[in-house]
């Protein structure tokens, strides 16, 4: 269950009339509240907690290859002397991403859509880049100064997100938007690390149209995305090829290498997509084979999918559903727990079943010391009611939640019922037994172009600008005999 994780961040740092330092990569001195020893331990922190809401991806080559270049590049840095950490995390979503104090995440997705060595390691330098050049303490620092609650990239309204102590301050700083010149300041530095390995960081810019065109064909925005508040992609093509050409006119560009092939083998076999035994959603309902259950997404609604939850909300961000495993061994110990976790109080309660498994339906409000800091907080802002279900089924509790304003309340409040009035067993063999698709790297036999290569792979025509999209090139594109590509199978 991959979750679209949604909290605040309000990392507090001490005030003093001391607080320049020294900036790694630029050497000026900028405003910054947060040491070198607060972002090793903010780090440290969010570090298991990430790699618990992702898992990580069980590919002991590719984890090998992300730890090597990863600390290659560290090694020329500018702040070589953090312990750096590479990993590669179990999600679909195309992202990559860096936590203070070292850590850097890449998605399986992500890494599917990659074409070469040089187009990694070009993204793996702009992540490091955020950590050299202290990004996220710079942005702390500032969200201290105004006193702002920075809220995280989500598919609910902020409010909505505060409900639920889903991450802790650590780990809510991998949701930080950068700004655009901090952007731009990692690309240079994506660049100068690349090139500075050996790879032709060119093709760091090509990675950036691939990105572009899989946002335009999914027709919305991934959060969190690698793409999110950053430069116009075209200017951010052509501004990094530019700079690619400084660099290999500093360096002997004989010997940057681009690592096609060295790549794409690497990713056979890599699950794409989905992964059917972490929970698929097919025609608006979501299916957990292993744990053989169940429920519909109500339609029109976002969803994300976690190993700890399933989140969904409709796009204006008014309400928000979660499906997670309840704390307790009993329906009524659950629903305390919940309740008191989340500073609310149950307004009604009742014993019910659903579909023949017990459960208990609570109706809850915010307390009134809960509802006077968000006010104070919100501006005013409705205090949040919510609708719970729990659930017993296969030895677990499954906690179904609903949770809106109390105004909005009566409008979503059939929506969050019948959601979960219709979780139920799983029991259809097809989608308990469906497979993932993953990776197949296939060698052209005779060169035509690439839309007919992929049909001889019986590609369907609905699949093509995918699969194009996952190759790097255009349909029209031709590709020579032994070339290699990307195509995808069960």
């Amino acid at each position: 269950m991959k979750r679209l994780l949604t909290c605040s961040v309000a990392m507090a740092a001490i005030l003093s009339f001391n607080s320049c330092a020294t900036n790694p990569v630029t050497g000026k001195r900028d405003i910054n509240f947060v040491s070198e020893e607060q972002e090793v331990a903010m780090g440290l922190q969010a570090d298991p907690e990430i790699v618990a809401q992702y898992g990580l991806v069980e590919n002991p080559t590719l984890q090998r290859f992300i730890q090597e270049k990863g600390q290659q590049m560290a090694a020329i840095s500018h702040r070589s002397n953090l312990k750096y950490e590479f990993k590669i995390v179990d999600s679909p979503v195309l992202n990559a991403f860096a936590v203070p104090g070292g850590y850097v995440y890449f998605t399986r997705g992500i890494m599917a859509h990659f074409n070469s060595e040089a187009q990694f390691a070009g993204v793996l330098g702009h992540e490091i880049g955020h950590i050299t050049a202290r990004h996220s303490a710079q942005q702390q620092s500032k969200s201290t100064l105004t006193q702002v609650l920075l809220m995280g990239g989500m598919i609910a309204s902020p409010r909505l997100a505060q409900f639920g102590n889903e991450l802790s301050q650590g780990a809510g700083l991998l949701f930080l938007k950068f700004g655009r010149d901090d952007e731009r300041q990692s690309d240079e530095l994506g660049v100068e690390y690349s090139t500075k390995i050996g790879y032709d960081a060119s093709h760091m810019a090509d990675f950036f149209q691939t990105l572009q065109r899989q946002t335009q064909q999914s027709g919305q925005e991934e959060i969190p995305t690698f793409l999110s508040s950053h430069p116009n992609p075209g200017d951010r093509y052509n501004t990094v090829h530019q700079l690619a050409d400084q660099w290999k006119q500093k360096t002997n560009s004989a010997t940057l290498k681009e690592g096609r092939n060295s790549y794409l083998r690497m990713l056979e076999g890599l699950i794409y997509g989905e992964d059917p035994k972490q929970g698929f959603v097919e025609n608006s309902i979501f299916y957990h084979p292993e744990l053989k259950f169940q429920f519909p997404i109500p339609t029109g609604w976002q969803h994300q999918n976690s190993p700890q939850q399933v989140q969904m909300a409709p796009q204006d961000g008014k309400a928000l559903m979660f499906l997670r495993l309840a704390q307790g061994t009993s329906l009524e110990a659950a629903a305390q727990k919940m309740l008191t976790d989340n500073q609310l109080q149950a307004v009604e309660s009742k014993q019910v079943t659903v579909n023949g498994l017990p459960a208990l339906a609570v109706i809850s409000q915010q307390a009134p010391q809960q509802q006077q800091q968000q006010q104070a907080q919100q501006q005013q802002a409705a205090p949040i009611q919510a609708l719970s279900y729990f659930i017993q089924y296969g030895g677990n509790i499954y906690n179904l939640t609903g949770v809106t304003s109390t105004t909005d309340f009566n409008t979503y409040f059939q929506t969050f019922s019948t959601v979960a009035q219709n979780f139920r067993q799983l029991t259809d063999q097809e989608k308990l037994n469906r497979k993932p698709e993953v990776v197949r790297i296939k060698t052209v036999k005779t060169g035509a172009p690439l839309s007919q290569v992929l049909r001889t792979y019986n590609v369907p025509d609905k699949r093509l600008e995918e699969m194009a999209i996952l190759n790097g090139m255009q349909l029209t594109d031709r590709v020579e005999a032994n070339t290699l590509i990307k195509v995808i199978e069960k």
